[in-house]
């Protein structure tokens, strides 16, 4: 749907607000920051900037996850620490040798101001990033305050199946659905309160909705990964981020990531023809061909097919995508596999995005989808009891 600019009322991030009315959090203290590229406000100047430059703000320290405080990594790319050559800070890596901020690294500070743009997706790592410093702050006694950004995928739709704790990991780094319908600053909450327990404040935003998709915020869209450049792209992140777990390509190295999935042994005028014949709730598939510059196939010509979202309000992406990979599974039985672990004794990769084995099983078995779909319903529906106690947005 297309809105005119003057329809839409501008969402007030989380950044704002706290510095425009909650700097008395911060005054007469060291702060440390943890952003990324998405990390702006609604000018599109950075968070860093605009607390480096704010006189009640003592910024002395950033932290960055994966891709880098500036973006300037690929997804998997360890991120070395280094001196943000714009405001002379030290910049500490949580991508790269360590995960989580050591006691060393918080000696000296009283507070971690977090604003991550968050996908909305358990696998999305911004979220693991967001827990681990929480943790990391509740074992060294300071605090955190969290500047509540956007649901980009809306904040009103719960699907997939809940993490089992023997699978948590980097991608799976608490027992949430795929698509948890939630801000990162009510995930923080719910974590903290649950778990964590660390000092935590949120800095809520303000003119949000939780049914508002984020090309309804009057904000500009920044990617806050290099593979996910469009609203299209996150909004089928749930579901075509499961190819990962295969040995197709998801489309990275190409300019539709997540939009494009195939392999060089796909017939994708065929595969097209199928994928639509099962008219899946808002979503059409047409073929395609592309040669990934770098990751899986990288060099190979794979042919696939290009994605297409007809109708957000009704897509389903966890569902879809597990019609998609039976049907993969069906058609090229000798040469569709899941993806070897990525170190060894580590699960499959798509038991780690998934959160149990149960899919793998599943469709290597040739179970019906629905009865998958069926499955998680129980553990979604008290999930979603115990969400509402920590929803902070109106309907």
């Amino acid at each position: 749907m297309l809105h005119k600019e003057e329809d839409i009322m501008k969402t007030v991030l989380g950044l704002e607000v706290f510095l425009e009315a909650r700097t008395d959090l911060v005054t007469g203290k060291r702060v440390a920051l943890l952003a990324c590229p998405s990390s702006v406000d609604g000018s599109l100047l950075s968070s860093v900037e605009r607390l480096y430059r704010h006189p009640a703000v003592n910024l002395v320290a950033l932290f960055g996850p994966e891709h880098g405080i500036r973006g300037d990594a690929q997804a998997g790319t360890a991120v070395a620490s280094a001196s943000d050559p714009l405001t002379g800070l030290p910049v500490y890596s949580l991508y790269g040798e360590r995960q989580s901020p050591s006691a060393d690294l918080l000696r000296g500070l009283d507070v971690i101001v977090i604003d991550l743009q968050d996908a909305g997706v358990r696998f999305y790592t911004f979220l693991a990033t967001t827990l681990y410093v929480m943790a990391a702050a509740k074992a060294a006694g300071i605090a955190v305050i969290l500047l509540d950004r956007p649901a980009p995928i809306s904040g009103s739709r719960v699907e997939g199946p809940l993490l089992e704790p023997a699978f948590a990991s980097f991608v799976g780094p608490y027992a949430l659905p795929i698509r948890y319908g939630m801000t990162i600053g009510e995930v923080a909450l719910l974590a903290n309160d649950q778990d964590i327990d660390c000092d935590l404040t949120v800095i809520p935003l303000a003119g949000w909705s939780r049914q508002q998709w984020y090309d309804e915020t009057g904000l500009p869209f920044i990617p806050s990964s290099p593979n996910l450049p469009t609203l299209d792209a996150m909004t089928l992140y749930p579901g075509t981020c499961l190819v990962e777990g295969t040995n197709l390509s998801e489309g990275r190295g190409t300019t539709r990531p997540f939009e494009y999935f195939g392999a060089p042994w796909i017939d994708a005028e065929s595969l097209s023809f199928r994928l639509n014949d099962l008219s899946l709730p808002g979503l059409r598939f047409r073929p395609v061909y592309f040669v990934p510059t770098f990751s899986k196939h990288q060099g190979e010509l794979c042919a696939g097919v290009h994605v297409y979202v007809t109708d957000r309000q009704v897509l389903q992406p966890v569902s879809a995508m597990l019609h998609v990979l039976q049907t993969l599974k069906r058609r090229y039985p000798n040469e569709f596999a899941w993806r070897q672990p990525w170190k060894q004794g580590a699960p499959p990769p798509i038991d780690l995005l998934w959160g149990s084995d149960r899919l793998r099983r599943g469709i290597d078995a040739d179970k019906p989808v629905d009865a998958l779909i069926e499955s998680w319903q129980p553990a979604l529906r008290e999930f979603e009891r115990l969400r509402a106690d920590y929803l902070l947005y109106s309907p």
